[in-house]
């Protein structure tokens, strides 16, 4: 090997000889040969060692706290997020609410009625009564007056949006208790374990969860569940329970008139309009598009500022085709019907788990 070697460097040589270089080119061709194999080098080496390097999750030091799992920090927004995982609650309260009954409109006036359940009293006192309809009438598309057909889809589907944030809170006053805490009980584990999932975080990172198990506001919320079903009125509200237009390509749903038989997405379909409310709220905090929403209702949360939803409809333009018409769409409706005076609204506990939250 070692004589091989040396005869090929001879050979070399005599190649620079018979081309009569001289000693000058001789050297500036060592030297570029030098500069390549020390510049080269640290390439090959990064390359060889990349699968072998191993990166500190430094996010949870927000936090000030780290759970002992081992978990490394991923990009979870650019995750292809499974669909099972993230509605399994929603799945399940659809499975318990099969035999609902659809009351009509008449009785659900009725019922408001004997209830004392206005907007103007909600506006006032800030308190809603927990009147939670499980579908919409049908009657809801013959009354003819906006205004009243408007205040009816309002009293229906605020007390769902009230109680779905409710949920959320307690959810997130027990993670704030839980990043607290030195140490976790099994039960905590098991917990967090379950909202990671919900919330499409594999990478098990508590500060990602910090930001997407938050609450949406009212008004944004029901901003787009006007828009999305023409006040109640629309096909897929009225035969599905989608209040919001959520699509799928997997679960149940019912295909829009316009589109090919058996391809492309279906709007989804809820047992329950409660159903179809925590699904609404688990697509803006864990779908990729959302990001920047959550991002902005962070910061609103560090400046210690009121979800607003005039700012956050801004981060909207990715939920419909429209983009930043659909946004404008959106501040027009809660301008226009004041919605924001149900953003500090409290649904009365049907609950001593509730009677905290007023």
């Amino acid at each position: 090997m070692k004589k091989r070697f040396i005869n090929n460097k001879l050979n070399i040589l005599k190649f620079f000889d018979q081309k009569n270089l001289g000693s000058i080119p001789r050297i500036f061709l060592s030297a570029l040969i030098v500069i390549f194999f020390f510049y080269s080098m640290p390439i090959f080496i990064n390359f060889a060692l990349k699968d072998n390097l191993e990166y500190q999750n430094k996010s949870k030091a927000i936090l000030a706290y780290t759970l002992n799992n081992g978990a490394v920090n991923k990009n979870d927004e650019n995750k292809v997020l499974n669909e099972k995982d993230l509605l399994i609650d929603i799945f399940s309260l659809n499975d318990l609410e099969t035999d609902t009954v659809r009351l009509d409109a008449s009785t659900i006036k009725q019922l408001f009625e004997d209830t004392n359940y206005t907007l103007k009293d909600v506006r006032e006192k800030k308190l809603v009564k927990p009147v939670a309809l499980t579908l919409l009438p049908n009657e809801i598309k013959m009354i003819e007056n906006t205004k009243k057909r408007k205040e009816f889809f309002i009293q229906i589907v605020l007390p769902l949006i009230l109680k779905e944030n409710n949920n959320i809170r307690l959810d997130r006053k027990r993670l704030f208790s839980i990043i607290n805490k030195n140490n976790n009980t099994s039960l905590e584990k098991k917990w967090l374990e379950k909202k990671y999932k919900q919330y499409g975080i594999p990478s098990k990172d508590l500060s990602i969860l910090k930001i997407r198990m938050d609450e949406v506001p009212v008004s944004l919320a029901l901003a787009q569940a006007a828009k999305e079903t023409g006040w109640g009125t629309s096909r897929f509200a009225q035969e599905g329970n989608a209040l919001f237009g959520q699509w799928t390509w997997s679960g149940e749903g019912l295909k829009p008139k316009d589109a090919e038989k058996n391809e492309g997405h279906k709007v989804m379909k809820f047992n329950v309009l409660q159903a179809s409310v925590r699904a609404y709220q688990r697509n803006l905090n864990t779908h990729k598009s959302y990001k920047e929403f959550r991002k902005a209702r962070a910061e609103l949360r560090d400046q210690g500022l009121l979800l607003d939803s005039l700012i956050l409809s801004e981060y909207l333009n990715n939920y419909a085709e429209t983009g930043n018409q659909y946004v404008e769409v959106l501040k027009k409706i809660i301008k226009q019907n004041n919605l924001k005076d149900f953003d500090d609204a409290k649904l009365l506990p049907s609950s001593i788990e509730l009677e905290s939250l007023i």
